[in-house]
């Protein structure tokens, strides 16, 4: 069964552990992270969770998980992307956009800029089904549609003026929903 860190709002440790499924208390946050692949031509790695997922099955989302206890979210994130699609990356491939404050979750997003050929990945079937590789648009069609999960509109502003700020691309255009 796999354990958690709890985390007060501000990120500091409790002290305390929760085990997967068992109910947060009030204050308590675990440390979960978003891995966000953009390539060179500003196409996003997206990945379809397996039928086989209690939760989301066959929905669209990105890489992401839970640290488990006594693990630092750069260091999830790494195991996420190696576990999930066999992507395995230094720690300087990793740059963080920040973190968001979820009901009981402290999101950690971070970008990857990489160039990674699909054949190459090695999904774990038990969590991930496909991956493709989509531009913004694409992806914006796909939340409306129901298709990628949707993680808030807040979310994926943040997510846009990361990516932005760091690589230049406009996630979702010029004029798109999220360019304010």
């Amino acid at each position: 069964m796999e354990k958690w860190d709890l985390y007060d709002r501000e990120g500091n440790l409790l002290g305390k552990t929760i085990h997967r499924g068992a109910r947060f208390r009030s204050g308590e946050h675990h440390l979960v992270t978003h891995v966000w692949v953009v390539n060179s031509a500003g196409r996003l790695l997206i990945q379809r969770r397996s039928s086989k997922r209690r939760m989301m099955p066959n929905i669209w989302a990105i890489t992401s998980g839970s640290a488990v206890a006594g693990e630092d979210s750069a260091t999830a994130a790494r195991r996420e992307l190696e576990e999930e699609l066999g992507i395995a990356l230094p720690d300087s491939a990793f740059l963080p956009l920040g973190r968001l404050v979820r009901r009981n979750s402290l999101c950690d997003v971070y970008l990857v800029q990489r160039d990674i050929a699909v054949p190459d990945m090695k999904l774990q079937k038990e969590e991930v089904s496909q991956v493709r590789w989509v531009t913004g648009a694409q992806l914006y069609s796909m939340v409306n549609e129901r298709r990628f999960h949707h993680y808030g509109d807040p979310y994926f502003r943040f997510v846009a003026e990361g990516i932005r700020r760091e690589t230049g691309v406009l996630l979702f255009g010029e004029e798109g929903p999220y360019a304010d």
